[in-house]
């Protein structure tokens, strides 16, 4: 049976910007960084990794990393006010989470949830 994810790695064209939009969110560093080919960030219990890709390595919609917050609203506010544009408002769906969608600079979907009650 599987018990946990690890991690999640996802490319960029770009380490220097996704390394600055993450740690924008919250996102600890473990690993790496600005001028790294390979960073780690904590995530909970688990970690999000970031891969350096040449920009001719191109990528369409992969799917969606989904990250549990404490607050979703809260959440949302704040990265407004770091000046990124998610794409919706908090809202609570019918399968029992609060949660919103924004997309971070190398296309990739991410999801900040929290179960409802």
């Amino acid at each position: 049976m599987i018990e946990t994810i690890s991690a999640i790695t996802l490319a960029t064209h770009d380490m220097v910007r996704a390394v600055h939009f993450y740690e924008a969110l919250g996102f600890e560093i473990v690993h790496g960084g600005e001028h790294a080919l390979f960073t780690s960030f904590r995530a909970g219990t688990g970690y999000l990794n970031l891969i350096a890709q040449s920009a001719d390595r191109h990528w369409s919609w992969w799917g969606r990393a989904i990250f549990y917050v404490s607050d979703v609203d809260a959440f949302h506010a704040k990265v407004i006010a770091k000046g990124y544009r998610p794409d919706e408002a908090p809202r609570d769906a019918e399968w029992g989470e609060r949660f919103f969608h924004l997309t971070d600079p190398d296309g990739h979907e991410l999801s900040f949830a929290r179960p409802l009650g």
